[in-house]
């Protein structure tokens, strides 16, 4: 890869947080982080830190504000992902309240029999996930990368191995949803990756 210049700041510990609850979502990143050969990748969870709230209007704003959290609370850098199912028929909603669209308990079942509903018999299923990446340290410096990937979505859910509303996305040029796909298969394609690769460039790019 080339130097991705001053503009960057090259990550260069061996230890990371990743700033998140949510097991499926910290198993991702983390197998997306294996070929980096840290030592140590810990969630905000397993670290008992606190969830700040997401006041932020956009998904960029609150991954920062997740990552700066997570970073000045542990004193190491921090990786926060914000991402979410935009439908296009629907304004781009559930959008940033993706969780938030299954209650209090994040209940995703609840939450795709929602976006399901409010589709209706509307011709137009198409979607795409969304996901900001933001790379934060103690002294406040961020780096955010956006990813996104296109579909349309089916019902009733499909598959066992993803998580949040994977069952009901199926990527354009697939037959199947992310959650009938092997996790590789998902990993290479996915808005996180997406997303990811752009922060590798970025700020990974002389490790190895």
């Amino acid at each position: 890869m080339s130097d991705p210049g001053p503009a960057h700041r090259r990550f260069s510990g061996d230890t990371l947080v990743v700033a998140s609850h949510n097991p499926g979502k910290v198993r991702e990143i983390a197998d997306l982080l294996a070929p980096f050969g840290l030592s140590r990748v810990i969630s905000a969870g397993e670290l008992d830190l606190p969830e700040p709230e997401e006041t932020g209007t956009t998904f960029a704003a609150n991954a920062e504000l997740k990552a700066h959290a997570a970073a000045v609370a542990s004193r190491h850098p921090a990786l926060s992902d914000d991402s979410g199912l935009e439908v296009h028929a629907l304004d781009g909603a559930p959008g940033i309240y993706s969780a938030r669209w299954g209650g209090p308990d994040k209940d995703f079942g609840l939450a795709m029999a929602r976006v399901n509903t409010e589709l209706g018999d509307a011709a137009d299923r198409r979607a795409n996930f969304t996901c900001a990446l933001t790379l934060a340290w103690p002294d406040g410096h961020r780096e955010t990368f956006e990813g996104r990937v296109f579909g349309d979505l089916v019902w009733p859910p499909r598959g066992e191995k993803g998580f949040g509303y994977d069952p009901i996305f199926r990527p354009d040029g697939h037959p199947i949803t992310f959650a009938e796909m092997e996790p590789t298969a998902k990993h290479a394609m996915s808005h996180r990756a997406d997303a990811f690769r752009q922060l590798v460039a970025a700020c990974f790019a002389t490790r190895g």
